[in-house]
């Protein structure tokens, strides 16, 4: 049905259960589909060459806006919280206050560093932040047959947005859930806005953010792409859900997470930075035969 389905980095517990999904939503038609999808390491490739490539946090992380000091104090709050995020040893409820420590630390230290809004454009220009393999291709077939595209980000809003303008793919059927950043009259950041957003809590996110999907109610088949167990939920506030295929980015210790992933996704792709299962599934989803 779909030749990409038998790509090497493809594994999936249930190959019936995914044609039977696929096929179902086929049948109902794409006018019937919402795709909702993470973007740090979902959207954007996790490596390039060999070479870890940087989330919307760390774009500004790596970049000339921030100082030394708060350089070496970011990276130590990696160091001490992405193990934990990440481990497959430990419940969603462990890690819950542990991230949204995580975040609030980094998002306080972000802000005494007085990052200025017109520079942003700068410093994602100059990062090696890439999206993935044919994601030309994904974004323009999602436009063409008005699919709308949420993402549901626990990185940095006014970054990854930028990210999608210099990749001229910031189309008109995209919404973005994520942290934005609040500048004052000078245009200089001084909090973020909002809820916090992190990798555990996007349930939540979904759940306030009800008016979007009130609008689209009519969407009940959705495709869901993400690289984390967290972000299963981004798709909890669904009105009346028919199907959904979860399709799911295994970048980082493969061999340790790949059972959990297996369990929770129904497809999952092991090191593939390309868009081109999703492409075909599209593909498919959208086509007259």
């Amino acid at each position: 049905m779909i030749p990409e389905l038998s790509n090497p980095s493809v594994c999936m517990r249930d190959p019936q259960g995914v044609e039977d999904i696929i096929k179902a939503m086929h049948k109902a038609g794409p006018n019937t589909i919402q795709v909702i999808s993470d973007f740090d390491m979902t959207l954007t490739r996790f490596a390039y060459n060999g070479k870890r490539c940087p989330t919307s946090h760390n774009i500004l992380d790596n970049s000339k806006l921030i100082s030394d000091d708060c350089k070496h104090q970011l990276k130590d709050l990696l160091d001490e919280y992405y193990p934990i995020e990440i481990d497959s040893n430990r419940t969603v409820e462990e890690k819950l206050p542990l991230m949204v420590e995580w975040w609030t630390k980094a998002h306080t230290l972000l802000v005494q560093q007085r990052i200025r809004k017109d520079l942003l454009q700068v410093v994602v220009k100059e990062s090696d932040a890439m999206l993935r393999g044919n994601y030309q291709l994904f974004f323009d077939h999602l436009q063409e047959h008005h699919i709308p595209l949420l993402i549901f980000s626990a990185g940095i809003g006014d970054v990854l947005e930028e990210v999608l303008r210099q990749a001229e793919v910031f189309l008109p059927n995209i919404k973005v859930f994520s942290n934005y950043m609040d500048f004052d009259e000078a245009g200089v950041l001084k909090a973020f806005k909002g809820e916090l957003i992190h990798t555990y809590n996007k349930r939540e996110g979904a759940l306030l953010n009800a008016g979007h999907f009130e609008e689209i109610k009519f969407r009940h088949n959705i495709l869901l792409l993400g690289d984390s167990l967290g972000d299963l939920t981004m798709a909890d506030g669904v009105h009346n859900l028919e199907n959904i295929l979860r399709i799911g980015f295994l970048n980082d210790k493969v061999e340790e997470r790949k059972p959990s992933y297996l369990k929770a996704y129904d497809i999952v792709l092991v090191e593939d930075e390309t868009m081109d299962v999703p492409n075909a599934i599209l593909r498919y989803l959208t086509s007259t035969k």
